[in-house]
């Protein structure tokens, strides 16, 4: 069946990439806006009313909602993914993220999207997070195809001042922002949402369209935490919107997504300001689910959906994602086609008209035909994780998903979010605030009178209903055995069917379907910390340190190095 639908949608992928570049032979402009650590159910697109994200969700009923996109459960694998096109496992970025005092990346052999994009005339940038690599300047932005970066190197800043501190480690504090190669101070004090934003608008409204399309990664720091040591940072004017929220830390957290959602609605008024709106592509996606517990908890939801970030459930692997071009055949709808984040890269890349090679060796589909013309039919497998260090594997492959192991001994194992009493004031008038957002009105003078859009009709297909329990339902208890779901029918993963197909071929068939991908998979790139990365030895900067270190620059020598390194470490002990 697998084999008959890919043959389908080939034959679609011909029909349509044929001259797939825009009126008059331009190409579309790309713009993927991405948040971090965004809970699936934190756009009110989905159904809630716990706190409204009007612009995002005026974006998605204008175009199409994508009802399962899939990630990776964490941060650098998935970013991995978007811009290889690659399961994390045949990339070795499949076991954990980068660690900012990590000597690893991205490997150098990898071709970048925006490298692909690049060598087919865009001009690419990235505003925001990279967390690829950095402990050598060839493993950062742009050596990897971006032709503009502003923004941190690794995993998370402050929201004002752009530092970095470790966890677990007497590291410095360290500043973490650049612009392209150079270390850039200018934005500290302001607002990292409106710091990107104001990068994004700045960008658009600079760029030369006659020139050259425009291909822009939008990488927000938003919502994700910040240090422990404060890490629910908004600006006080947007706190107090959700006074209504008693919980202190939901109040920052829904300030943190709501100064997102203006940023989605800046960055279309912006394409529209300069009348590139027309021409542009608009993919809004987070990298992963939300953290509701743990480490960097936020109060994110993924409600209803199982377990959170770094888990191998559907809510740390489900994104609420839309997208927006012109060219759909139908705008306002839900596209139900299982869709995962390494399509983005062959999908685009179809939608500009780019011929990607085979030598590239793309996990990722090319779904733009799928997706152009509603069709929602192409079963195919998605290899969420294999990690035998943990050890767990996250399998899907048409409707039957496959889980054995899990993470964190289980303590993401259940389901973690509910759907609060305390409701945003403006539900009251939700479809009325939806269509008085700027981002509604540029979208319908584009879309014209032609399409009727029934928010209320989308917006329950886009509300995920778990199954009604039954007696004799399974729990899974994924440490003690594996566990199959049928996901059609039991999205919330609440019952395990394993007993009932153990003896038959399904079974025996992933199992050894699995064993294949895994002989194939690349081993992890990950590597012990490196105390030689410490900010304090270059003038308190996150660095390239390995560089640094080989040419001379660092302050110290490196056994002194060491040795004050272990002597924090005492003093921390003691």
């Amino acid at each position: 069946m697998r084999t008959i639908a890919l043959l389908l949608n080939l034959i679609l992928a011909i029909t349509i990439t044929n001259g797939q570049d825009d009126d008059e032979g331009r190409k579309p402009h790309i713009i993927i806006i991405m948040a971090d650590d965004l809970g699936f159910d934190d756009v009110s697109f989905r159904g809630s009313n716990r706190f409204l994200t009007p612009n995002i969700d005026a974006l998605a009923y204008n175009g199409v909602i994508i009802n399962q996109l899939y990630t990776p459960a964490m941060c650098t694998p998935s970013r991995a993914a978007l811009l290889t096109g690659k399961y994390p496992i045949n990339t070795g970025m499949q076991q954990y993220v980068i660690v900012n005092d990590q000597p690893w990346g991205l490997p150098l052999n990898e071709t970048t999207m925006a490298q692909i994009f690049r060598e087919s005339g865009y001009h690419t940038n990235l505003l925001g997070k990279w967390h690829l690599g950095m402990s050598q300047r060839n493993f950062t932005p742009t050596e990897r195809g971006f032709d503009h970066h502003l923004g941190y190197l690794g995993a998370y800043v402050d929201y004002y001042d752009q530092t970095y501190k470790q966890n677990g480690k007497p590291y410095a504090r360290g500043h973490d922002f650049r612009d392209d190669l150079k270390v850039s101070h200018k934005h500290m004090g302001h607002y990292m949402t409106d710091v990107l934003t104001d990068a994004a608008v700045q960008l658009i409204e600079n760029h030369n369209a006659t020139a050259q399309p425009l291909f822009l990664l939008l990488s927000h720091l938003a919502p994700h935490a910040a240090n422990t040591d404060d890490p629910m940072q908004a600006p006080i004017e947007e706190v107090s919107q959700f006074e209504y929220l008693t919980n202190m830390t939901e109040r920052y957290y829904a300030a943190m997504v709501s100064r997102l959602d203006k940023s989605v609605g800046r960055v279309i008024d912006a394409l529209a300001r300069q009348q590139l709106l027309e021409q542009s592509i608009v993919l809004f996606l987070s990298d992963n689910g939300g953290p509701t517990v743990g480490e960097h908890s936020t109060t994110a939801s993924n409600y209803p959906l199982r377990g959170q970030k770094n888990s191998p459930w559907e809510g740390g692997l489900r994104s609420s994602a839309a997208i927006w071009s012109k060219r759909f055949s139908s705008l306002g709808r839900v596209w139900r086609q299982r869709f995962y984040i390494g399509d983005i890269l062959p999908t685009l890349a179809a939608a500009a008209g780019i011929h990607l090679k085979e030598s590239l060796q793309l996990d990722g589909l090319n779904l733009w035909p799928a997706l152009m013309y509603d069709y929602d039919s192409v079963e195919r497998e998605i290899v969420h994780n294999i990690d035998d260090s943990v050890p767990y594997l996250s399998y899907v492959d048409g409707r039957w998903k496959i889980v054995n192991g899990t993470t964190n001994k289980g303590e993401y194992d259940g389901w973690l979010s509910v759907r609060h009493n305390e409701f945003d004031p403006r539900a009251d008038h939700y479809e009325e605030l939806i269509r008085n957002t700027s981002v509604w009105q540029q979208l319908e003078l584009l879309r014209g009178n032609l399409t009727s859009i029934n928010i209320t009709s989308m917006r329950e297909q886009a509300t995920v209903k778990c199954r009604n329990p039954d007696p004799d339902d399974k729990p899974c208890l994924p440490l003690e055995g594996p566990c199959i779901f049928d996901m059609d029918e039991d999205p919330c993963e609440q019952n395990n069917i394993y007993e009932k197909v153990r003896d038959g071929r399904l079974i025996a068939d992933y199992l050894a379907r699995i064993e294949k991908i895994k002989s194939n998979a690349r081993p992890p790139g990950n590597k012990p910390s490196d105390p030689s990365c410490d900010p304090r030895y270059y003038n308190n900067e996150w660095t390239w340190w390995q560089d640094e270190r080989n040419t001379g620059v660092s302050v110290l020598p490196t056994i002194f190095q060491y040795f004050l390194v272990i002597l924090s470490s005492l003093c921390l002990v003691y």
